[in-house]
């Protein structure tokens, strides 16, 4: 007979813990940013900045660690210029690509 697990005795998942190179870091923000959701982004440059080290990511991104911890939680939605400072910080850049809709020619017009 297999023993039941409860849900509440297994461990909490940390992104954090499984972000080790370069390679892992862009996979993980590639992933995040194609949800298209500004929380879970948050969220995740929260889970990079504390395998970075979050205190040293507030050193580097100008803002003050508590700040940091706060505006990366899961949840919030911090405003694009701290999102920009993050990412500079952290060595990452987010890239804009075209949609497959978005994907048509751009209309010009003649002068």
């Amino acid at each position: 007979m297999s023993k039941r697990i409860k849900v509440s005795e297994l461990p909490e998942f940390d992104a954090a813990e499984y972000l080790s190179s370069e390679e892992d870091v862009a996979a993980y923000l590639t992933t995040v940013l194609e949800e298209n959701d500004a929380a879970l982004l948050a969220a995740a440059l929260g889970d990079i900045a504390r395998s970075r080290g979050m205190t040293q990511v507030a050193k580097d991104s100008g803002i003050t660690r508590e700040a940091l911890y706060k505006a990366l939680r899961p949840g919030s939605e911090p405003r694009f210029d701290t999102v920009s400072r993050v990412c500079a910080a952290l060595g990452v850049r987010l890239v804009a690509q075209p949609t497959l809709s978005a994907a048509s020619p751009i209309a010009t017009t003649q002068r």
